[in-house]
């Protein structure tokens, strides 16, 4: 590693910002809290200026400009690509002007993208491409579609304290360790940039004392881009590395972008405009601090950085073990966060119009389309780990035909088992112990139909009973894992977010298990569980649905001056024992409201409708609140 560059952008970039700031205050350079933004205090802006002069003022004198000017001078195409650092370093100030007078005068989006088109050409004329496909036409025109889509992912991404400087810097570094050994000048860019951005973060943490702007962000995602390039250009790892590499060290810009567009574009609104609804934004909604949030983003893009290393360094065959769970686990969070309402109106309202027929309105309004798509990826995952397994690396390569013959049929066999079985008709929020035996009996079936039809069409040739008996421990896993975690997450959610008066629950048995699910599932009840407490000396340090029982009736004196609670609900209907006599009393002296949980049908018409309500005891008048 060349830590000289990185000490010196650093520090240039820790000198350079406070004055940033100070001039962009005496200028009035600061970004107004607006309802579609995240920050609720003025803040100053332009940090981006001294990003970039600790990253283009060392760039320059490494760049060789001379190239560039040969290749100029014959107006055409070069025959190799000239000065990496040369066309960075020119890339970098062109967008940083432009972001520069979008962050002063507020210029129009199209605009915006009519520079970033130029930058792109320019970088694809001097013949640097992704090198993904033998068409050099379209091949060009994904080079230049992912130039401009990262430069304005990381624009994007620039919604919360930290997140877009932090992400940029783990992507720097994952290139630059990725380029190590390798790619001399563009490991010393990466860790220039990276350099950079870690002296911004000094004062852009939350809270931040100033914003890099438009100057900021548009730079850095070029710089990245360019770097993501570079290593396709290279050729350091085969076919599959070339793709999937630049795509998984990118993979957190990528997801908040295409989460953001998707669902913009199907709720109605428009793709261009800002809004709250950022993958951060979502965590945030969650539960989660601005700060843990920012983290949480933080470690999936050094885990996919990891990832990324990873496949570099393996083999075509060996790669698809990382590549796809990578792939699998982000498609379900996009799922989980996809279902978080952020605005009032109905999501995937342009759905919702007459011109979609019936069948597509419930496949996507209901997310089955997702899980097809889930569940494509996990049987075509399962089936090729079971290989890996199976077989050494000696072995695999002349198996690997055979996984490939007879891959087609195990999809089609387990996806219509599946759908036979009723796989695609359950609601995975609310998945009960039938969930599971319906999944595990659909996943026997499917694992017997293949055989039957492996044997039917191949004989049953060459092929490892084995294989069949690993792959269906790993299809039951990961389906049991993929439905449950719905319901994992929708709990977490829950929790996390639960707001209102502090209560204790009063009995830990079947009566405190349904209070406490009626609790997380009503929040018109606006209490905040902090645990139970139980008579039954058995029950006391054990936890029931992840809350605690404190103690017993005797501790409660002691846990209400630890947790400062405001009421006692009880689970259990003995009215007139002792127990609930002493809990009134205490109730009275310490000014505590006092609940009792009841469920009761009650006649509705001619039908009866079950009702599940706290009601304040009515012989006790210290009962106060909802």
């Amino acid at each position: 590693m060349n830590y000289p560059a990185v000490a010196i952008s650093f520090l240039i970039a820790v000198a350079l910002t406070p004055m940033v700031r100070l001039a962009a205050i005496r200028r009035g350079w600061t970004a107004q809290p607006k309802a579609d933004r995240w920050h609720k205090k003025p803040t100053a802006l332009m940090g981006g200026i001294a990003i970039y002069l600790a990253l283009a003022g060392p760039l320059w004198f490494e760049a060789d400009f001379q190239s560039l000017w040969q290749v100029l001078s014959r107006m055409q195409a070069p025959a190799g690509p000239p000065s990496f650092s040369a066309v960075a370093w020119i890339g970098i100030s062109l967008l940083f002007v432009l972001g520069w007078v979008d962050d002063i005068l507020q210029i129009k989006p199209q605009t915006k993208l009519i520079g970033q088109i130029i930058v792109a050409a320019m970088v694809v004329f001097f013949g640097y491409r992704l090198h993904w496909l033998t068409s050099m036409t379209l091949d060009t025109m994904i080079s230049l579609v992912w130039i401009i889509g990262i430069t304005n992912a990381f624009n994007l991404l620039d919604n919360m304290d930290g997140l877009c400087a932090g992400i940029a810097a783990i992507c720097a570094l994952s290139l630059a360790w990725l380029f190590h050994g390798r790619m001399p000048d563009a490991s010393h860019a990466a860790l220039l940039l990276a350099g950079a951005l870690l002296g911004f973060l000094v004062y852009n943490t939350n809270p931040a004392s100033i914003f890099m702007g438009d100057c900021g962000s548009l730079p850095i995602g070029f710089s990245v881009a360019m770097l993501s390039l570079y290593y396709a250009e290279a050729g350091l790892t085969h076919r599959l590395g070339t793709i999937a590499v630049p795509v998984l060290v990118l993979m957190v810009p990528v997801l908040d972008t295409s989460l953001v567009t998707i669902i913009r574009v199907l709720s109605g609104r428009k793709a261009s405009t800002g809004g709250c609804d950022h993958t951060s934004h979502r965590l945030v909604l969650m539960g989660l601090s601005e700060r843990r949030a920012v983290w949480v983003l933080y470690t999936i893009g050094a885990i996919s950085g990891l990832a990324a290393f990873f496949v570099s360094r393996s083999d075509t065959l060996t790669s698809p073990t990382v590549i796809i769970p990578v792939a699998l686990s982000l498609l379900l969070m996009g799922i989980y966060m996809a279902q978080l309402r952020i605005y009032p109106e109905k999501e995937f309202s342009r759905l919702r119009d007459r011109s979609f027929t019936p069948v597509l309105l419930e496949l996507t309004y209901k997310r089955q389309l997702a899980l097809v798509v889930l569940d494509f990826m996990v049987v075509a995952f399962c089936y090729y780990l079971a290989y890996r397994l199976r077989f050494d690396q000696g072995q695999f390569p002349h198996y690997f035909d055979v996984f490939l013959s007879s891959l087609p049929a195990v999809i089609a066999c387990k996806v219509v088992v599946f759908f036979i079985t009723g796989l695609y008709r359950g609601i995975w929020d609310y998945i009960s112990t039938s969930e599971v035996y319906n999944c595990i009996k659909a996943s026997v079936l499917a694992s017997i139909l293949c055989i039957c039809a492996v044997t039917f069409i191949y004989r049953f040739k060459d092929f490892s009973k084995g294989v069949f008996i690993i792959d269906w421990v790993l299809t039951t896993g990961t389906l049991l894992g993929a439905r449950g975690s719905f319901r994992l997450f929708r709990d977490a959610v829950k929790r996390q977010t639960l707001c209102g008066e502090r209560v204790i629950i009063y009995g830990a048995g079947r009566g405190g298990e349904l209070l406490l699910r009626e609790i997380l599932n009503n929040r018109r009840l606006n209490v905040q569980p902090i645990g139970f407490i139980d008579d039954d000396p058995l029950k006391r340090g054990k936890k029931l649905q992840g809350f605690p029982v404190l103690g017993s009736f005797e501790h409660l004196e002691s846990l209400h001056q630890k947790y400062a609670v405001n009421g006692l609900l009880i689970s259990f209907n003995h009215k007139d024992d002792r127990v609930h006599q002493a809990a009134k009393a205490f109730c009275k002296k310490h000014q505590l409201f006092l609940k009792r949980f009841k469920i009761e049908l009650e006649a509705v018409l001619t039908g009866s409708a079950p009702t599940c309500e706290l009601e304040p005891d009515p012989d006790d008048h210290s009962s106060t609140g909802n």
